[in-house]
């Protein structure tokens, strides 16, 4: 018989998320979204948000992410412009999408790549 604090161990799991690419996305981008990591843990960016090209702004030296419905229903997207931490800025130089990138973790953005303008 488990008991309490077995019980209340096996509640508390939960599986890793893998969130899954949007609708038409290009497989030849996979394996650079795979490779974004969290810069304070080191932990993949997409295995447990979705990342997404965004719409950004620099507004009082501070960067905003238009988080809306690009993202999936799940992952409770607010529709409004989101700061992004200081600490979940990427700085890779071989941004292949061009724009900005968000990975939204259903309450924050985890990681975020400023678009490159290609």
């Amino acid at each position: 018989m488990p008991t309490l604090a077995s019980a209340a161990l096996l509640c508390s799991y939960q599986p890793p998320l893998r969130a899954a690419p949007p609708p038409g996305a290009d497989p030849d981008l996979a394996p650079w979204y795979r490779g974004l990591r969290q810069p304070q843990t080191n932990l993949s960016c997409c295995d447990r948000s979705d990342c997404r090209a965004v719409q950004y702004r620099i507004l009082n030296g501070h960067i905003q992410a238009f988080i809306g419905q690009e993202f999936a229903p799940w992952q409770n997207p607010p529709n409004d412009w989101v700061d992004v931490p200081e600490t979940s800025i990427l700085h890779p130089h071989d941004n292949p999408t061009g724009e900005g990138v968000a990975c939204w973790a259903g309450t924050r953005i985890i990681c975020f790549v400023e678009g490159t303008g290609a």
